[in-house]
């Protein structure tokens, strides 16, 4: 028999056979099915054990006791007495199998009753294992709000309704994946973003060629851009903060909130965006532009800083008297660019370490362990000392944005400049360049009909202005 198609007949006998058969109550514990008999007439509800609020259930059972009227099995029987005798909040009438599941699994209460004639009433009496909000980890701000996003969708949404007081504010229910039917949420304002691009967005998250989302954001973005796997910049931009969901949203902005996952994802996105931060706005405007135009310039310093350094080493004739400091007394027992891809390399095998390092340790892992590294391998005569204090700059500006993938592609970026000029001198480096730019230009979206480049490709003067600078907002 095929679920999606199944509709609740009438005959109590059939129907619980059929749930008890698609819920495999007999082989799983903690889905309850809870049999009653109230006046005369067979009540069966099938919940899920840690899902339900057991004093709310607790009450409508009490007070289920007391009614005597469940219906007379007519085809409006079920919406009458969900009407008159229902204390619910959320209460819902179905004749769909499908949706009888797929509420079940979510945490609601599936309620037959031999007299809702074809009809089952779904109550939503849920609860999920949730943490407290607190701020995010990769997002802190000196000053503002010190609240995050969680792994619960309706909190989520209720900490930007919070800040959005506003009837525009539209919050749409999405459901993918085939085997997770992972509940997720557009919000956006009906009045500013672009409700083509809304259409469009909603209609290709119901279309996903998936049968799970388990990784939240990350499994939607695979699933929403196939190809170009060699592409490392990332392609959808998230934010664990609702003050900087809620203020991309009043900008026309997008954003998608998926369950089981903390964080949300703004469509459209550019590369630009990126290198904007939620304490930027917590400042005046001066201070606003001063950090941002440093984030700018150190961010993508780091891209050119060690492959111009090797680049100038290997044509020690054109750097400049005031530059030549910048030539290592003691270049080390290897070449100067295997200390570089090794150091890169060592960099991230620190933070794999550190990642997996206990919290009570991670701390002395990080300082002490790069600190004896460095130190051990200056003296050994591995590295020079100048490309620790180059790498030392590159690994620690990288931290100046908060996107990891952003970070890497950046990172990828500088490894690639530097084996070109390895290979092929001063025509590996521009090439180097141009593959870079290629990447950027061309990196694939879901970001509606703007390109990775906006405002800049195509050129938007205010927006870019914006984007760079942080100018007063506009009333």
């Amino acid at each position: 028999m095929d679920i999606k198609k199944a509709k609740v007949t009438g005959n109590m006998n059939d129907d619980i056979a059929l749930m008890d058969s698609v819920l495999r109550v007999e082989e799983n514990f903690d889905i309850i099915k809870r049999e009653m008999k109230i006046a005369d007439n067979d009540i069966v509800m099938y919940y899920i054990d840690g899902f339900v609020k057991a004093e709310m259930m607790q009450k409508l059972m009490l007070y289920l006791v007391t009614l005597k009227d469940f219906g007379d099995g007519s085809a409006n029987a079920a919406a009458e007495f969900a009407a008159s005798s229902i204390p619910s909040v959320e209460v819902t009438v179905t004749d769909s199998i499908d949706d009888l599941i797929l509420n079940v699994m979510s945490g609601c209460t599936a309620f037959f009753c031999e007299g809702f004639g074809p009809n089952a009433i779904i109550i939503d009496a849920r609860t999920y294992p949730a943490r407290n909000t607190e701020e995010p980890e990769n997002d802190r701000v000196m000053r503002g709000s010190r609240d995050g996003f969680v792994e619960t969708l309706i909190f989520n949404t209720a900490m930007i309704r919070r800040r959005i007081r506003d009837t525009q504010f539209t919050v749409k229910y999405v459901n993918a994946g085939r085997e997770t039917r992972t509940d997720m949420a557009l919000c956006y304002m009906a009045d500013r973003a672009d409700l083509k691009y809304v259409k469009e967005l909603t209609k290709k998250l119901e279309n996903l060629d998936t049968d799970s989302l388990v990784l939240g954001h990350q499994s939607v973005a695979e699933s929403l851009i196939h190809d170009r796997w060699y592409n490392p910049f990332p392609k959808i931009r998230a934010t664990e903060r609702p003050d900087a969901a809620a203020a991309t949203i009043l900008e026309g902005g997008i954003i998608l909130i998926c369950d089981n996952s903390p964080e949300a994802m703004i469509f459209p996105t550019s590369v630009f965006d990126f290198l904007q931060e939620t304490d930027d706005y917590y400042f005046p405007p001066l201070t606003g532009t001063y950090l941002r135009l440093l984030r700018h310039v150190i961010f993508w310093f780091t891209v050119l800083l060690t492959p111009v350094w090797y680049l100038l080493l290997r044509h020690p004739s054109i750097i400049p008297e005031w530059l030549l400091f910048i030539v290592p007394d003691d270049p080390g027992a290897l070449p100067i660019i295997w200390q570089l891809f090794l150091t890169e390399f060592a960099l991230d095998g620190l933070k794999l370490a550190s990642l997996n390092t206990p919290n009570i340790l991670s701390n002395s892992l990080s300082v002490v362990g790069g600190l004896l590294l460095g130190d051990f391998a200056v003296t050994v005569g591995w590295l020079s000392p100048d490309v620790i204090l180059y790498m030392a700059f590159v690994a620690i500006a990288n931290f100046t944005q908060s996107s990891y993938e952003l970070g890497y592609a950046f990172k990828y970026m500088r490894m690639l400049l530097l084996a070109l000029t390895a290979f092929f001198d001063v025509w590996g480096f521009a090439a180097g360049i141009i593959i870079s730019i290629i990447l950027v230009a061309t990196n694939k979206t879901v970001n509606g009909k703007r390109s990775y480049l906006y405002p800049l490709i195509p050129f938007n003067g205010p927006a870019l202005a914006r984007l760079v600078f942080r100018l007063k907002k506009r009333s």
